[in-house]
């Protein structure tokens, strides 16, 4: 069975960086799949990446991590501008994060209309 875990931008927003790391791979490593509303900072993401890397374990075996960002380049002016204008209100935010144990998640890809999450056979 896979199972999702929603996780709203205001559950993680007042964390400081490692608090909010650890929450989330403290999800992954239930076996959860993690969809954050908004998205970490790079550096945040480099730690998230690092620390993986440190507790691979014969239990553990990483993660998969794919950030989907809003298409701020499509339509017209006017678009545009709102796209620009709720980036900078919405800051990280915006978008989508997806992390999900490397035991289950083989790779995660965006494609312009989709986002394709394929599963390891068990």
């Amino acid at each position: 069975m896979v199972t999702f875990q929603f996780v709203p931008y205001p559950d993680i927003e007042n964390l400081s960086s490692a608090k909010r790391i650890n929450k989330l791979l403290n999800i992954v490593k239930e076996n959860k799949i993690v969809l954050m509303e908004g998205r970490l900072k790079k550096e945040e993401e480099a730690d998230l990446i690092e620390i993986t890397m440190e507790e691979i374990s014969g239990k553990f075996k990483g993660i998969e991590i794919s950030v989907v960002y809003p298409d701020k380049d499509k339509g017209d002016f006017l678009q545009k501008l709102r796209g620009t204008m709720a980036g900078v209100l919405l800051g990280d935010r915006e978008g989508m994060t997806i992390i999900g144990p490397a035991s289950m998640v083989k790779k995660i890809e965006k494609n312009p209309n989709k986002i394709e999450l394929f599963m390891r056979d068990k």
